[in-house]
């Protein structure tokens, strides 16, 4: 059974509960809302073609035994500076002291490859031994640019050695997220 938690602004607000804990985070407009509802298999997350539209912390409750949490984009988002780097420093208090949290999965559109903002974020958790895991969303969309950037496991101790390739549109490459979360 899925449920809704809430959407919470502030770190403080969020539940505290004895689940495990997994977040999706990628710059905006990368489809992590797409893949969370293609994940569970159903339209939880609520999704848009407006990049920045998830503005706050949303966390669903999988059979009373895990918790998916829908971050917010970075990158592009119509904000203001100041929204900006008040979420910048609320996701570094998330990822710095949410003891429940598991894994972190960073999505990369692979349309578009890898960014500086993504290799930050990587930085950023092999720097404080946050685990993370890498997954290429909209493999099924036609590559408009060359990625040049290869993510190499030994350049980032914290990161999970596999990276998936997923398509929330297809529903391919769902299956080992599923795996890792426990959901059937």
């Amino acid at each position: 059974m899925i449920k809704f938690v809430g959407s919470f602004e502030t770190v403080k607000s969020l539940p505290r509960t004895q689940f495990a804990e997994y977040a999706f985070i990628g710059r905006s407009n990368v489809g992590k809302s797409s893949l969370v509802n293609a994940v569970v298999g159903a339209p939880i997350a609520r999704t848009s073609n407006t990049p920045g539209r998830t503005q706050s912390i949303n966390m669903f409750n999988i059979d009373d035994r895990v918790m998916i949490v829908d971050l917010p984009g970075y990158g592009y988002a119509r904000v203001s500076r100041t929204d900006a780097m008040r979420w910048l420093q609320r996701l570094e208090e998330y990822l710095l002291n949410r003891r429940q949290l598991k894994r972190l999965f960073i999505l990369i559109d692979s349309r578009i490859g890898v960014r500086d903002s993504d290799l930050d974020l990587m930085d950023f958790c092999d720097a404080n031994a946050i685990p993370y895991q890498i997954i290429y969303t909209k493999k099924d969309k036609k590559v408009r640019e060359a990625n040049q950037t290869q993510i190499k496991h030994t350049e980032h101790g914290a990161m999970v050695p596999e990276i998936l390739e997923t398509s929330a549109e297809k529903k391919t490459g769902l299956e080992p997220i599923r795996a890792i979360l426990g959901i059937k």
